[in-house]
């Protein structure tokens, strides 16, 4: 294995999606290069460095977190920090503009943003109320190639701050 990959995810929502995904071979990374094989719930760069990085690896591990929040740190100990490469994915409102944009409705969305946020407008005006319920996102991204179209919409329309990564970001194809 010539790659070693952490994927911490920070939710229940963004669990579902990166499943889909890593489940279908959409990511950058596949399941056999991630830590344990699995997605990490890790939110703490304390509690990683203590559950795998005690071990010996002969490459550098890649840590992708995928969370929504900008602001919650992820500062590992100097002793660790050549050995570990950390990428922030952030997905806020990422998951609710990506039921808007499937739903056709981001035109519609952009009337309301100044009032209304994603969630309140999938609640409100699209009768979505559970939009980051397992079983709802199950459901409604089964088709996965439809999942990442929406994905390279959604990076297409949004304006990123510079070195701000989205979903499209860790697609294998990310040709947007």
């Amino acid at each position: 294995m010539d790659k070693l990959v952490a994927c911490i995810v920070e939710g229940t929502a963004e669990r579902v999606i990166i499943t889909k995904l890593l489940d279908n071979d959409k990511l950058k990374f596949s399941r056999n290069e991630l830590l344990d094989e699995e997605l990490l719930r890790s939110r703490t760069a304390r509690k990683f460095e203590e559950k795998y990085l005690g071990k010996s690896f002969k490459s550098k591990i890649i840590v992708y977190r995928i969370l929504d929040s900008k602001n919650e740190g992820f500062k590992l100990r100097k002793t660790y920090a050549s050995k570990v490469d950390v990428i922030n994915v952030i997905t806020a409102p990422e998951i609710e503009i990506l039921v808007i944009l499937k739903e056709g409705k981001f035109d519609d969305y952009c009337k309301y943003k100044s009032r209304l946020k994603p969630s309140e407008y999938c609640s409100q005006v699209l009768r979505i109320p559970k939009v980051k319920n397992e079983d709802f996102l199950e459901k409604y991204f089964s088709d996965v190639q439809e999942l990442e179209n929406v994905i390279k919409e959604y990076k297409s329309k949004h304006k990123f701050l510079k070195g701000e990564l989205c979903l499209a970001d860790i697609l294998k194809d990310n040709s947007v």
